[in-house]
């Protein structure tokens, strides 16, 4: 399928992009082989899908709920088209703020000729049903019904500890409120290693996003680009950190299978400008060789 010539994209168009060049005898697909390697000073990890699966399935709990605020306006629309239409929007607003997803549900609820609400009551609502499908994972690890493993994207630990040792400075940015990264970061054995660079969605929203946390990053250590790595499984951190010439890694993982490639968010990471994705990180080791240029 075509290619966008630019990070803009028709958000009823959906690219089908063909699987690049993968190392040899791994699952680490290659989109951009003319990266810098060997630079890697500074690395930003996403949380939710990147590391942590607590969260595992939040689509699943906004879209519907999304879809049907705006099927109680019998705007003509049948339920199909409107799953597409939020489908759409919270897949490309992921890695944004939650509040960012209700203030363009407003938006479509307006444009309907509806009355919407604050968008901080829709957000309440949604934060309310994710809490009841994500309860027993927390409560679960608390009490070690599950494991801090079965609550990770496989090697998504192993690779934050390896750069750790390398001395790579890292930093964990979510858009997600900050007390929920916080806590649930502890819970799944990984807040040790970003401390004290861990940042989430605040009450004014205005005031955080990742986009000014890789700015921070950038001016404060006077970086440039390639020195700067991100990985994550959404489409905001991968733009983000490409405009200022950095590296993208995207993590297209199945959470449902913890393994393999959801087909539907790698399109939207290479559609981003990942350099390479991964489907997770078991081939931690090889990644890291690849991106100091060891191999």
């Amino acid at each position: 399928m075509k290619k966008l010539q630019d990070e803009s994209f028709r958000e009823d168009e959906f690219y089908d992009y063909e699987v690049g060049p993968k190392l040899p005898g791994l699952d680490i697909e290659i989109r951009n082989p003319d990266i810098p390697r060997g630079v890697m000073k500074f690395a930003l990890f996403d949380f939710d899908g990147t590391i942590s699966l607590i969260r595992q399935g939040w689509q699943d709990v906004m879209i519907p709920m999304l879809v049907e605020k705006l099927t109680e306006l019998d705007s003509g629309e049948s339920e199909g088209e409107l799953y597409t239409l939020v489908e759409d929007f919270v897949v490309t607003l992921t890695g944004k703020q939650t509040i960012y997803q209700m203030m363009r549900l407003a938006e479509e609820i307006q444009k309907r000729g509806g009355t919407p609400e604050e968008p901080v009551e829709y957000k309440r609502e949604y934060l309310q049903r994710l809490w009841e499908r994500i309860e027993d994972r927390i409560q679960g690890v608390q009490d070690g019904t599950y494991t801090q493993e079965e609550m990770r994207i496989p090697g998504s630990l192993e690779l934050v500890q390896e750069l750790a040792a390398r001395g790579v400075q890292l930093y964990l940015a979510s858009g997600t409120d900050i007390e929920y990264v916080r806590h649930e970061a502890e819970l799944v054995g990984a807040a040790e290693y970003f401390a004290p660079h861990i940042y989430g969605a605040v009450d004014a929203y205005a005031d955080f996003s990742k986009k000014m946390v890789i700015e921070q990053i950038i001016t404060e250590n006077n970086l440039h680009g390639p020195e700067l790595v991100a990985f994550g499984d959404g489409y905001v951190e991968i733009l983000n950190v490409k405009e200022v010439g950095g590296v993208a890694v995207g993590a297209a993982t199945d959470e449902y299978k913890r393994e393999g490639i959801n087909p539907w968010k790698r399109n939207r990471l290479v559609q981003a400008g990942a350099d390479i994705i991964v489907a997770e990180f078991r081939e931690y080791r090889e990644l890291i060789e690849y991106l100091m240029a060891e191999e």
